[in-house]
């Protein structure tokens, strides 16, 4: 889970994960000036399975999960899941990509549009659009069969992870999401999407920017260019236009 100033909403979201009895956590915290490490640092004086590491400033959404993945990588974890720490992710569905993740899939993606639905509570119609068309977006440019290449909501397996360079990646944002999953759809390993709700955050401010609208909008054209000119080994062919 990576955080930034959420000292309002930290210790609730691990109390709701610990209670599941089989996960670890990790806290990425990009120097929080709130609290925030204060209370994920008492959490890890009453249990083993809680860790945190702490970055010197706000190094950006999508580094925070790679120095995540690497770290599970090396602590020898077949399984790691990414969720929001501000309850936007319903801690109650980590199970079900556990069980996803059993049942043979290596990517998990937690769906907030599957059957042509929208599954969100809290944001206006104009977040609404740009979401749901932002994803549509991606996925014809791409030719990637998902619904929601952009949630945060996920589980990797080993596999998946140890085939993507981690260290080449630095987008942000939804482009880091899209990116990560394009990547292991193009290694032909197992894609699934499960169906989520996505509730809007009660506490704290939102970490969208513009920058980052503008940045997703850009690389599905790029990952499309890498592809077109040998950068991207693909096993699967893009869904047709």
């Amino acid at each position: 889970m990576p955080t930034y100033n959420e000292s309002h909403n930290i210790g609730g979201i691990l109390e709701r994960v610990l209670d599941h009895g089989i996960f670890d956590v990790l806290v990425v915290d990009d120097n929080s000036t709130d609290g925030t490490r204060d209370i994920v640092r008492g959490f890890m004086d009453r249990h083993d399975n809680v860790n945190m590491i702490e970055r010197p400033g706000k190094l950006g959404l999508g580094t925070a999960y790679t120095t995540g993945f690497k770290w599970g990588l090396q602590h020898g974890y077949d399984c790691m899941m990414e969720m929001d720490s501000d309850f936007s992710h319903n801690p109650e569905d980590m199970p079900r990509f556990v069980k996803a993740v059993e049942n043979g899939s290596h990517l998990v993606i937690g769906s907030r549009y599957i059957g042509g639905t929208i599954s969100v509570i809290g944001w206006d119609f104009k977040r609404l659009l740009l979401s749901r068309f932002g994803n549509i977006y991606a996925s014809r440019i791409l030719g990637v069969p998902l619904t929601d290449l952009t949630s945060g909501f996920r589980a990797y397996t080993r596999k998946a992870l140890e085939g993507i360079d981690l260290e080449a990646i630095y987008s942000e944002g939804y482009s880091f999401q899209i990116e990560m999953a394009y990547y292991v759809w193009c290694s032909g390993l197992g894609v699934d999407e499960i169906p989520i709700v996505f509730t809007e955050r009660a506490q704290g401010s939102s970490k969208m920017s513009k920058s980052i609208v503008r940045e997703a909008v850009k690389l599905p054209w790029k990952l499309r260019l890498r592809r077109f000119m040998g950068g991207i080994n693909c096993n699967r062919a893009p869904e047709k236009e």
